[in-house]
């Protein structure tokens, strides 16, 4: 079973079959919302938005661990996409454009981000080189590539605390860390992901240019993010949706 967690804009997947709608308890307290489950052709699909009905949840106080542990454990899924909106730092990834990761920075902090949180269990280092699955991203690719969507294959993704974006200096700090997009909600996600040993890809929607990029020297042009990131979003129910139908 495919799951897909959805971010910003991202609260339904309209071509979802829907064949019931579950509430989860997990050892970690509430996910972010009731788990969907569904069809997409012939693949299973079970699909959570990240921020829960309404858009209520801000990226620091999203129950990662519930939402992970109750896709995985309590759902049965086999593989994870993640759907994130995010700004653009690299000079190609401009407003529309849309990239799957390789590489996450991590500058969040106070989030719970570990299921290895003390107690009796030992404690467990998981190896995070890669904290994509390489192989879930080569399949978002070659799904994206046979329709004819521009997908950008490599991306840092830089993460931080949010809820407020972040200043032009603090953008000019993770361009020269590297960073090629900066969203809220990549960690501890991918991390947790990797815990549970789960293939984890992520697709990135670019929604605005981040402070100090592109066209926001001054300032973030909220007025046109909504669209720019609706139609980028209609691409990505694209990719999953062919996905689905090559067989996850």
């Amino acid at each position: 079973m495919l799951a897909v967690i959805g971010g910003s804009g991202l609260t339904q997947l309209a071509s979802l079959a829907e064949t019931r709608r579950e509430i989860v308890r997990t050892p970690y307290g509430d996910p972010s919302g009731v788990l969907t489950f569904g069809r997409i052709g012939r693949q299973e699909v079970v699909f959570l938005p990240r921020h829960g009905h309404g858009h209520t949840i801000p990226p620091h106080r999203v129950n990662y661990r519930a939402n992970l542990w109750a896709l995985v454990k309590a759902a049965g899924a086999t593989g994870i996409i993640s759907v994130a909106s995010v700004g653009g730092i690299r000079a190609d990834l401009g407003p529309g454009s849309l990239a799957v990761p390789h590489q996450i920075i991590d500058y969040t902090w106070g989030r719970p981000h570990t299921f290895f949180d003390g107690g009796e269990a030992p404690v467990v280092h998981v190896d995070f080189t890669e904290p994509y699955d390489r192989a879930l991203r080569e399949r978002l690719l070659c799904a994206a590539d046979a329709i004819d969507i521009e997908m950008a294959g490599t991306a840092v993704y830089a993460a931080t605390q949010g809820p407020r974006l972040e200043s032009a200096a603090e953008i000019e700090r993770l361009a020269r860390d590297g960073a090629d997009v900066v969203g809220m909600t990549g960690m501890p996600e991918a991390g947790l992901a990797r815990e549970l040993e789960i293939p984890y890809a992520a697709i990135c929607a670019v929604a605005n240019w981040a402070a100090g990029r592109g066209d926001s020297k001054t300032a973030i042009r909220f007025d046109q993010l909504e669209a720019v990131l609706a139609e980028a979003l209609g691409r990505v129910r694209r990719v999953i949706e062919h996905l689905c139908a090559a067989g996850f």
